[in-house]
């Protein structure tokens, strides 16, 4: 397989048994991942790396061309006799997603995205304090407009949603947003007749970090900060999703039980301290340096148990790089470190996210990532 001109990207561990009737969908999804992942190659090279008859690669590969998803393009090389090469190339720029990313404080915002995970518009809608019913409202009024726009066929919509989200796209709980039981997917592809995928937002963001992000190996945590707190992990190349799809609601951890009122009706969790909101308060009423040092050591202190019980190998924050990229990272790695054995804490990585300006994208390319594997089987 050539790697020349498409960087290698990291896939997640299936799971699941094939069934007889979904063979073809899933050589379908063979191929597609390992030219999503490795980039152009010939139909012989598909056919070594796959494992499939070169007769099915090819067949394959006609219904992708007919389809639009992949072009075959002559290579001529200088020197080199014979029948020139064919190699064949995933079309990224042949379908959009819709990506919708629910986090921000105050706002909804979305994006095309296409299929190679870069992000080509972007557009976004105030909440003005909306709630409920409203706020859905806002989120059907935003992907109406993407998918007005869209440039080119829409592949699907995918929807990072803070709080507790079930595999089939309902929110079953999100205190900031007063949903209980909104079926956020099913509402959505009944508007507008197109699969849709919801996932937890902080779920989201691992997945774009694990699929297109400088990622290493080993375990990956992803903590998204914004309008809440959550956190995603990618652990042995699968994402944990725990029971009730609860796994990562870290920001509901109590760290001061005479605290804040939290929106999930307790005091004093993580998320009254160290959501974007919460953080702007307490700047305004002290020290800059002081403040963000302060938080960043009760988040290491919270953080601290979980590196050193699964052993992670990368942090990563996720969110407004002017909070989080300075005094907050660097007292939550001094923390992290002061309280895991070196085994744990010698080659942990703790930064930020790199996708975007300021890692503001994660969780928009995520949302694509949460489609690209829905629809087309990669990731």
């Amino acid at each position: 397989m050539s790697s020349a001109t498409s960087p290698a990207r990291r896939p997640l561990r299936p799971s699941g048994k094939l069934l007889p009737e979904d063979a073809r969908r899933h050589h379908r999804s063979l191929l597609l991942q390992l030219l999503f992942r490795y980039g152009p190659a010939s139909r012989a090279d598909l056919a070594r790396s796959s494992g499939l008859t070169r007769v099915t690669v090819s067949d394959l590969v006609a219904e992708l061309v007919a389809e639009e998803l992949v072009t075959e393009t002559t290579v001529t090389m200088s020197g080199r006799v014979g029948k020139p090469p064919v190699l064949v190339t995933l079309a990224t720029g042949s379908r959009v997603i819709v990506a919708i990313d629910l986090s921000t404080d105050g706002l909804v915002q979305g994006a095309h995205v296409d299929l190679g995970g870069h992000v080509l518009t972007r557009h976004e809608l105030p909440l003005d304090g909306r709630r409920g019913q409203g706020a859905v409202d806002v989120v059907h009024d935003l992907v109406r407009e993407l998918v007005d726009s869209a440039p080119r066929p829409v592949l699907g919509i995918g929807v990072g949603s803070p709080g507790v989200v079930d595999a089939g796209g309902t929110v079953i709980d999100a205190p900031n947003f007063g949903w209980t039981d909104v079926a956020l997917a099913a509402d959505l592809r009944a508007a507008f007749d197109l699969p849709v995928f919801v996932a937890n937002d902080a779920n989201t963001a691992v997945l774009g970090e694990h699929t297109f992000g400088d990622t290493g190996d080993g375990g990956l945590m992803l903590l998204r900060v914004g309008t809440g707190v959550g956190a995603g992990l990618v652990l042995e190349g699968a994402l944990l999703h725990g029971h009730r799809s609860a796994a990562g609601e870290i920001g509901h951890v109590v760290v001061d039980p005479d605290g804040q009122a939290c929106a999930c009706g307790r005091r004093g969790c993580l998320e009254t301290v160290l959501s974007v909101p919460a953080l702007r308060r307490q700047l305004e009423d002290g020290d800059v340096e002081t403040v963000l040092a302060d938080v960043g050591v009760r988040l290491g202190t919270v953080l601290a148990p979980v590196v050193g019980t699964l052993n992670l190998h990368e942090l990563v924050l996720s969110g407004p790089a002017d909070l989080l990229d300075g005094p907050l990272l660097a007292a939550t790695d001094r923390t992290i470190r002061e309280r895991t054995m070196p085994v744990s804490g010698d080659e942990l990585v703790i930064r930020t996210s790199g996708l975007g300006e300021d890692g503001g994208d994660v969780v928009l390319v995520g949302a694509a990532v949460l489609v690209l594997a829905g629809q087309l089987g990669v990731s």
